[in-house]
């Protein structure tokens, strides 16, 4: 039911067309009326009835509707499943993309590759401590939590008052304990400082693009938690053909600096920033929407609704969460993230076939017009029958349809 912006060009022209084909038909009847040859009032009826037979504006709907369900039946069967016909127009106008990282641009399947502990503490207590309040979350970060401690068969003990802050961590009582999980500014919040060899080993699993994730008990933080998260295969691929179509790579994260810059750096990203909350995350996709670029934003997970919502255009992964996939105007089968190249250059197809078929809709009626008119009567002594001005105005929208379908076979890799 949604409609591409430049249908809105079709509908204004023909605002115009239908009342300016009357009056050439009438004109036209008026000067064979004059002129032409006996009997006149049967020859000037039929060179007006071929214009207006020749001038039927049919194709001039199709063109734009035509290409629009061909090229997103196309997506759809490469894994681009596309809500919104506008979006179709808006991808070819999109010059920025920015993009998540974790589940995005990362394969999405975290798990634990190291649990550091201070002096002291037993490394399995701070993964029992760390699973009790994440098994309560529904963050990829946490159910690698969870899930490496039940690989270690170590204990879980329950935790009460759980609550999660976005962008943040996840707090809980276990035991009687407060224990805090998460980012080092949600660990530190009250000032308390983390000791700094935790702080040191953790911008050594950073440098290696791990993510950090700190464990306070009561007022001190007692271990940290690496969790790798290995990028895609396809990752840098994509990137690399995003950047010969023309599109600058934003990458906004909630991870630390130092990770972000390995996988910014490894990726050849152009421009990254990290430690963004959600809130934050949506003022940067608004502050380059208001800069006047067409803005395109993927993600995969409930952090990143927000800012696919305010985006220009939407991709969702498909593996990611059900709220970023109902926001998300295309959403990419299977999570693959080639599917992003394929809709920028399925909606590059698209729209180059819709200008071809507003042309050749536009090119019968120009050519065809004079002709019904009985321009080359004087010169040729040629006129057109009502009937064969029927037969060149259905085949201007078979050639419509037949561009159209031409999608059917379009290259998206």
């Amino acid at each position: 039911m949604s409609r591409a912006p430049i249908q809105r060009l079709a509908d204004r022209i023909s605002a115009f067309f239908v009342p300016a084909v009357v009056a050439i038909a009438v004109v036209t009847f008026a000067i064979w009326l004059a002129v032409g040859s006996a009997p006149r009032l049967p020859v000037a009826l039929e060179r007006a009835v071929s214009v207006l037979i020749i001038a039927c504006p049919c194709a001039l709907g199709l063109a734009t509707p035509m290409s629009i369900t061909v090229g997103i039946g196309r997506g759809a069967r490469s894994g681009v499943l596309i809500r919104n016909a506008a979006v179709v127009e808006l991808l070819e106008q999109a010059k920025v993309l920015v993009i998540d990282k974790t589940g995005t641009l990362t394969e999405g399947r975290p798990r634990v590759a190291e649990v550091s502990a201070m002096e002291g503490v037993d490394r399995d207590n701070v993964l029992s401590l760390a699973a009790s309040v994440a098994r309560h979350s529904g963050h990829p970060l946490s159910r690698a939590i969870v899930t490496a401690a039940e690989e270690r068969k170590i204990a879980v003990p329950p935790a009460e008052n759980f609550e999660s802050t976005a962008g943040g961590g996840v707090t809980g009582i276990v035991e009687g304990r407060a224990i805090r999980l998460g980012e080092q500014r949600f660990i530190e919040f009250d000032g308390q400082r983390i000791a700094q060899p935790l702080l040191d080993r953790a911008e050594t699993l950073r440098k290696h693009g791990q993510t950090v994730t700190f464990v306070r008990a009561g007022d001190q933080a007692i271990g940290l938690l690496a969790i790798s998260d290995p990028i895609r295969p396809s990752s840098r691929a994509t990137i690399d053909a995003l950047h010969r179509l023309g599109l600058k790579i934003v990458m906004l994260t909630g991870d630390n600096p130092t990770t972000a810059q390995v996988v910014a750096q490894s990726l050849a990203i152009d421009e990254f920033q990290a430690g963004l909350r959600p809130q934050e995350k949506y003022d940067e996709v608004a502050l380059l929407r208001h800069g006047g670029q067409v803005v395109a934003m993927a993600g995969d997970g409930v952090n990143d609704a927000p800012s696919l919502a305010e985006a220009d255009i939407g991709i969702a992964m498909g593996t990611g969460s059900d709220v970023a996939i109902e926001t998300a105007d295309v959403t990419l089968l299977h999570g693959d993230l080639r599917g992003i190249t394929r809709a920028f250059l399925l909606s590059r197809a698209v729209m180059g076939n819709v200008r071809q078929n507003l042309f050749f809709a536009f090119v019968y009626n120009v050519v065809g017009i004079p002709i019904a008119a009985g321009l080359l009567y004087p010169l040729f002594g040629l006129v057109m029958s009502p009937a064969f001005a029927a037969l060149a105005m259905s085949l201007s929208s078979v050639s419509v349809v037949t561009n159209s379908l031409r999608l059917h076979r379009a290259r998206l890799d």
